[in-house]
């Protein structure tokens, strides 16, 4: 083989490998193609089945109930030695809304195993927030909390979104801010409150 044949040669692959490895980062950083959105029928469907302490919730799919923190804290304290997610939200707040679909699909996706509870907070009016739990129906009820003193005394934070791990032996892990992706919040799931 001459020596510019070689030289040609070596610089396709080299080519080659540069459009390689670029196309590989491009669909490593390519977004997520967006989650489907479960009706209500779905929802009830993949959380069907569930034992105990985990059917309540799903018996208060979406509802929005009442009592603050004393409420919530008595729900945990039932919760104990469960892992239990706490996501706390906002209805005009635009980065919860983007976590709905999240939390939807994990929270069906573990229905059998981990416990999830929402807090509707921060000056969220009660028909807008019933409206997004239409709009993204949830396996498990959210806590009325319109003044966010229920949510900040729980989590320690007046942020938007929030989430809560509380791991069985009652161990507590706080996020900040909204999820990436699916697979993201279920990996912190397995992390913080499974583990």
């Amino acid at each position: 083989m001459t020596k510019a044949r070689l030289l040609t040669v070596l610089a396709v692959l080299a080519i080659v490998v540069v459009v390689a490895l670029g196309f590989a980062e491009s669909r490593r950083g390519a977004p997520a193609a967006p989650l489907k959105v479960l009706s209500a029928t779905q929802v009830a469907a993949r959380v069907a089945g569930a034992g105990e302490p985990y059917a309540a919730l799903h018996a208060q799919s979406s509802q929005l109930l009442p009592g603050g923190l004393s409420a919530l804290r008595e729900r945990i304290a039932a919760l104990h030695g469960h892992p239990i997610v706490i996501n706390k939200w906002a209805s005009w707040c635009e980065p919860c809304k983007e976590d709905f679909p999240l939390f939807q699909h994990a929270s069906t996706n573990l229905a059998r195993s981990v416990a999830f509870i929402g807090i509707a907070s921060n000056g969220s009016a009660r028909s807008d927030s019933e409206a997004l739990l239409a709009r993204y129906p949830l396996p498990y009820p959210s806590y009325w909390d319109p003044s966010g003193r229920a949510g900040a005394g729980l989590t320690g934070s007046a942020f938007l979104p929030v989430t809560m791990f509380i791991n069985p032996q009652g161990g507590t892990y706080v996020r900040q801010g909204a999820y990436p992706s699916l697979a993201k919040l279920e990996a912190d799931v397995r992390r913080y409150a499974e583990g």
